[in-house]
């Protein structure tokens, strides 16, 4: 069996006096962590191994958190312009969440002028979610047609955090902000529904790249904000495979609460076991013993 790729970069010093992040430490581990995920000599390289220039890409962030606990537009506006100055399309990079309230209050501001790079919310004007659900296993919901219509290929920018349910929230749990009703899918630590909801085209198959954003990393009492237990890890995390990303992700916080000696989340009766259920289904892998973790630092 192949094993999955999986990059962490780490900066040592990448946030500014003012406790936001630094867009040129930024920019500089997002190059390098697409050359080290592709082997590419040069970051802009290492785009095509994903994207077309001719393709829309959607960046789907998550701003649940307002301003204390999501992901930063130093983070996201430094991708999403890069990947639109590299590809020659800016315009055709969009910068989404559900609500224009919680982007607004997570530091965004809208936009949809053309030429430039997007900013967009589910409940923007002439957007909302497709009149049908889609179906698919034990869950119909209605997307985002940010996601099913506006698209073609797709990254999962997301926080990396612990969650009371379902262990952890990262790179796939992401997408039900793609959804009219994550809600329901939060019974049995959210298992199977993070993996049923994964499994339908709309998502796995514009897919492209997962990004967990654990700059800071909320490692226990998520997914809200408590910053006693809000620790700087200054790590982005990169992978072509959406399961062994956020187990990664996963590993990063049972080290964070190993070390501050909290349980683990299976001592706690919330690992993420939709992650195995992923597996099963042939989404990535889950087991450490099956993924390639790769360290750098800048």
């Amino acid at each position: 069996m192949k094993k999955s790729k999986v990059v962490i970069i780490t900066a040592g010093s990448v946030f500014k006096d003012n406790n936001r992040p630094e867009a040129g430490i930024i920019l500089a581990m997002y190059k390098k962590g697409f050359k080290t995920l592709t082997g590419a000599s040069q970051a802009e390289e290492a785009l095509t191994h994903w994207f077309r220039t001719d393709e829309t890409i959607g960046i789907k962030i998550n701003t649940i958190g307002r301003r204390a606990l999501s992901t930063r537009p130093e983070t996201s506006l430094t991708l999403g312009l890069w990947l639109g100055q590299t590809l020659k399309q800016e315009e055709n990079v969009i910068l989404w969440d559900r609500t224009s309230e919680e982007l607004q209050d997570a530091g965004y501001k809208l936009s949809t002028t053309g030429g430039s790079l997007k900013i967009l919310a589910t409940d923007s004007r002439n957007l909302g979610y497709l009149k049908e659900p889609t179906v698919n296993r034990n869950i119909g919901s209605l997307f985002s047609r940010i996601q099913a219509e506006l698209i073609s290929s797709s990254i999962s920018l997301a926080i990396l955090k612990d969650h009371g349910l379902a262990g952890v929230t990262a790179g796939m749990k992401n997408y039900f902000g793609a959804i009219h009703n994550p809600n329901k899918y939060h019974d049995y630590n959210c298992n199977p529904y993070v993996a049923e909801l994964f499994e339908i085209d709309y998502i796995r198959k514009k897919h492209r790249l997962t990004i967990l954003d654990a700059l800071r990393v909320q490692y226990h009492r998520g997914p809200s904000y408590h910053p006693q237990w809000l620790a700087d890890s200054r790590k982005l995390v990169f992978s072509t495979d959406p399961v062994a990303a956020d187990a990664v992700g996963w590993k990063i916080i049972e080290d964070l609460r190993a070390e501050k000696g909290l349980p683990s989340l299976k001592e706690e009766n919330r690992q993420p076991g939709y992650l195995f259920t992923a597996e099963k289904m042939n989404l990535g892998q889950a087991q450490l013993e099956n993924i390639e973790i790769i360290e750098e630092e800048i």
